[in-house]
């Protein structure tokens, strides 16, 4: 902080803003599977977001833990969202 109360922020490095963290909880997904009924979390490695031109190809995966069925579901706006900004490895799917 400067003698003017304001932090500085024009050449501190990446490592020099997080400094003080400690750790950061991973975020988690709260998922269910329709083919064994398995209720659990899920780490964003654990799922892929794939987002194309319309509602009907822009869909989440993920294996489900429990039974190790593939699982699609649709994904609106808000889940893209939550998602993507959860970490979630994206996909854009261009039309051909």
């Amino acid at each position: 902080m400067s003698e003017s109360g304001t932090f500085a922020v024009r050449g501190m490095s990446v490592s020099a803003a997080f400094a003080g963290m400690r750790n950061v909880a991973p975020v988690v997904f709260r998922a269910g599977c329709p083919d064994c009924r398995g209720r659990f979390e899920l780490g964003a490695s654990a799922l892929r977001l794939a987002i194309g031109a319309s509602s009907r190809t822009t869909f989440y995966s993920f294996t489900c833990p429990d039974c190790g069925v593939p699982v699609r579901k649709p994904a609106g706006e808000r889940i893209v969202e939550l998602l993507a900004g959860g970490g979630v490895s994206t996909l854009r799917l261009h039309a051909t």
